[in-house]
């Protein structure tokens, strides 16, 4: 029974500090592969200048490179409409059956998990892991895990070491000029620079 990941999110643009996390949670859960999944249509937040869908699964595969653990999956961009983790979960139980499934998150994600649409489908398909993003993350995560446990969920916490990175960071170090360096990869750089992507970010 193979050991499976699951790190989807809106990816716009993937950068360091989400590639950082799932090779570190590969590493400390010992998962055989990590299916890395961006969203079509994030359904709990509104993305700020929204890269298509096929530019944002084409930088998740330059991200990828170079580790035989990941793969880019284009599920839910072929599925279209909003993304619902619960109804990926059941697409994947059924195209690869036998496995276990690990659902990989941040902080933000995981403190929020029970507010998201069909819980208690999510805790029944996968085990949720988390890691934190702030100094203090983790005491935070532990009352959560508690919380999620008690409703039948399996929780996993590591604690990986957080890079400072957003896409936020990223996509207004574009609008700027200035360098993309230690934030991304230099092939997603590349990338962005080529297809013009984030040009008109609006700087607060």
């Amino acid at each position: 029974m193979a050991k499976i990941g699951l790190y989807g999110g809106t990816f716009n643009p993937i950068h360091e500090a989400h590639i950082h996390l799932v090779k570190d949670f590969a590493q400390q859960l010992g998962l055989t592969q990590v299916l890395l999944m961006p969203t079509f249509q994030p359904p709990h937040k509104e993305a700020h200048q929204l890269a298509s869908p096929q530019d944002r699964l084409a930088m998740c595969r330059l991200a990828a490179q170079g580790d035989g653990r990941i793969r880019v999956s284009d599920l839910e961009i072929r599925r279209a409409g909003k993304s619902y983790t619960a109804e990926t979960l059941e697409e994947l139980h059924r195209l690869y059956p036998g496995n276990q499934w690990y659902l990989l998150m941040g902080e933000d994600m995981f403190l929020t998990i029970d507010h998201w649409r069909w819980p208690e489908k999510i805790y029944q398909l996968a085990t949720l892991c988390a890691a934190p993003r702030s100094p203090d993350g983790m005491e935070h995560l532990q009352r959560k895990a508690s919380v999620l446990q008690a409703q039948g969920a399996q929780t996993l916490l590591c604690n990986i070491r957080f890079l400072p990175v957003s896409s936020t960071m990223v996509r207004e170090a574009v609008a700027k000029g200035d360098s993309l360096e230690g934030l991304v990869s230099p092939a997603v750089a590349r990338y962005i620079g080529e297809k013009g992507l984030y040009r008109e970010e609006e700087i607060q």
